[in-house]
């Protein structure tokens, strides 16, 4: 397998190139529109975007963020997803290493992305994405685990992605209202990919995803942006909680047991 400089470098080019897909995917699905066809157009003039104008951020710039033809304004949004992608995909790849399993945390960089750019667009976490993340993120961690032997995290996976689950839908349940029910499949999907990595992670995930929602919902209140009534879309939080983990969960687990004693 590549080393590690090497391998950060190709998953950030690959980002690069998958960020400016989720681009097409967090404009087009929440319309159901297809993601393959047409070619995209400038929304404009209608005219096709050149290949040549479609290099991730480096067309943008070269073209000062405006189309050829009839000079409309290009969102500044589409470059920042390309090379906030890119980053995700480097920093993923520099965590998990040269691993069977690094294409199931690649994965879950691209959905973070996407839904979370969705659910802040349109307040909705698309079956679309997230239904098919269950047999994809499945079928990863196998190969994961059969070609590295570790079983014990693919039962760890099914357990994680259960227990967020029913802890979700058992909110969902009991607060109508105050957890969509996107959230609650969403939930599933993280809990398999925190589980796998470990059941420190599965716990700072989960909390982290009500603390990051706690204090964003906060603020807004604060900066009267919100009511106590308005929807704040949850699903960027969870993703976020989730991501963070797989980069924090081993030193706060370690940090918070030596607090209460129970390591020295």
């Amino acid at each position: 397998m590549l080393e590690q400089g090497p391998l950060v470098l190709l998953a950030a080019v690959a980002g690069l190139l998958v960020g400016s897909f989720l681009n097409v995917v967090v404009h087009r699905v929440p319309r159901g529109e297809s993601v393959v066809r047409p070619a995209s157009r400038c929304p404009g003039c209608g005219h096709v975007v050149r290949r040549r104008d479609n290099v991730p951020v480096v067309s943008w710039l070269l073209l000062r963020g405006r189309c050829r033809d009839c000079g409309v304004t290009i969102s500044v949004r589409y470059p920042l997803v390309e090379l906030g992608t890119a980053l995700l995909f480097g920093a993923v790849a520099r965590l998990v290493g040269p691993s069977w399993v690094l294409p199931a945390y690649l994965y879950l960089a691209a959905i973070t992305v996407a839904l979370a750019l969705i659910d802040v667009d349109v307040h909705r976490l698309p079956d679309a994405i997230v239904l098919p993340s269950y047999p994809v993120v499945v079928v990863l961690l196998v190969v994961a685990s059969a070609s590295t032997g570790h079983w014990g995290a693919l039962l760890r996976a099914a357990v994680g992605g259960a227990a967020l689950f029913l802890l979700y839908g058992a909110l969902f349940v009991l607060k109508p209202g105050g957890m969509g029910l996107g959230d609650v499949k969403l939930a599933g999907v993280l809990g398999l990919l925190l589980g796998w990595w470990g059941w420190d992670s599965l716990v700072v995930g989960a909390f982290t995803a009500f603390l990051l929602g706690g204090v964003a919902g906060a603020g807004l209140l604060v900066l009267r942006r919100a009511g106590r009534g308005s929807r704040i879309p949850f699903g960027p939080y969870m993703l976020a909680g989730a991501l963070g983990a797989l980069f924090v969960a081993s030193p706060v687990a370690d940090w918070y047991l030596g607090l209460v004693g129970l390591i020295a």
